[in-house]
């Protein structure tokens, strides 16, 4: 019982503060000041909004707790008919429900949010261990995860492509646009691991290869100062598909980043001006997912003695094609819609691993 008291006073306390904040807000996008600075106005306007629900959710809790006490006091006067009693009870009963629901909804509304889930997505594809193999799994896994966020109603573009023999392709950087991209296809990096017989294999045994998924924020060029003193800029001409300019013009762009040594190169368009944006878009990314790293070391070194350091070991799903199977190893969630999955069916997993990070926040949260 004190236990729960105390749980109360302090959802109570957090609900006062969503209100007063809310609140805050509110009158701060009425003040003639901040309406002359359009800046200011646009990052107190997405705080308001970002706090909505939370707010509706307080408003709701403040109203049905001032229900609750209200049964419970008039319940304690007695003096009451059958009727009204029996009443009061019901409403007692139905208000501690709702109550604890929407305590629930409360300390889930107010964990911090990723900052970057909003952001578009960078998806990096490349094939492991496996060779041709590994290669035509890749391929599969570009075409599920564009499939999944066209499902989403995102809008996606191939920045790069290099193709592996077969139809496959050795590394494939695509990017998804749209509300909560990142924030949804983050899910998808690590290792995929695809158990099957290979189209190459004459004896029908059984191989194991695997594809890397790396999925970035992307980021704007405010947020990663490149200085160009900084990059190396190599022209050349393209190989691959790219009509008739290819071999023809110096179309293709290779950045180097001297201080870190990062490589990237882009040749997919004829005009080198494109191939040259599109590289500094995905350097970018790269780059600020470095600053993140470093910034989180503890964390992540925590993360990596969690999930082991070898490909294999690493693996986030498994793709088992003899037994029709997909299992995501993070959730221990097992499909048998094998087919569905590489169509792009991945909600089932991303909301199983939405669900597993709320409640790892939730039992990390002072609440």
């Amino acid at each position: 019982m004190a236990n729960e008291l105390g749980r109360g006073k302090v959802i109570d306390r957090l609900a006062a503060e969503i209100e007063e904040k809310y609140q805050a807000l509110t009158e701060e996008l009425a003040d003639p000041e901040v309406l002359r600075d359009p800046a200011r106005y646009a990052e107190i306007s997405k705080a308001h909004a970002d706090l909505e629900e939370a707010y509706r959710l307080a408003v709701a809790y403040r109203e049905t707790r001032a229900a609750l006490e209200e049964a419970e006091a008039m319940l304690e006067e007695g003096g009451l008919d059958p009727e009204m009693k029996e009443f009061l009870v019901e409403e007692k009963t139905a208000a501690r429900e709702k109550l604890e629901h929407l305590e629930e909804e409360l300390r889930l509304a107010s964990l911090e949010k990723d900052p970057h889930d909003e952001k578009n997505a960078i998806v990096e594809i490349r094939a492991g261990a496996g060779g041709d193999e590994a290669a035509l799994f890749a391929a599969e896994v570009q075409r599920m995860l564009m499939r999944y966020a066209e499902r989403l109603h995102l809008k996606t573009e191939i920045l790069s492509l290099t193709e592996g023999a077969l139809g496959g392709v050795k590394e494939v950087i695509f990017e998804a646009k749209g509300k909560n991209a990142y924030g949804i296809l983050k899910y998808e990096s690590g290792v995929h691991r695809v158990q099957r017989v290979p189209v190459t294999e004459s004896t029908g045994r059984i191989h194991t290869s695997t594809v890397t998924v790396a999925v970035l924020p992307e980021v704007e060029e405010v947020e990663v100062h490149i200085d160009p003193e900084d990059v190396r800029v190599d022209v050349f001409r393209s190989t691959g598909p790219g009509g008739q300019s290819v071999n023809t013009t110096d179309s293709a762009v290779r950045l180097t980043h001297l201080p870190t040594g990062l490589v990237v190169t882009c040749q997919d368009e004829k005009s080198q001006l494109q191939n040259k944006e599109r590289a500094f878009r995905i350097l970018r990314a790269r780059l600020y997912e470095m600053a993140q790293a470093e910034q989180n070391a503890k964390l992540a070194a925590q993360r990596r003695s969690q999930v082991g350091t070898g490909d294999r070991a690493q693996k986030v799903r498994t793709y088992n094609f003899p037994q029709g199977r997909v299992t995501d190893h993070r959730v221990g969630l097992t499909s048998y819609r094998l087919e569905a999955v590489l169509e792009g069916e991945l909600e089932e997993f991303t909301e199983a691993l939405q669900a597993r990070d709320r409640a790892e926040k939730l039992a990390a949260a002072a609440f």
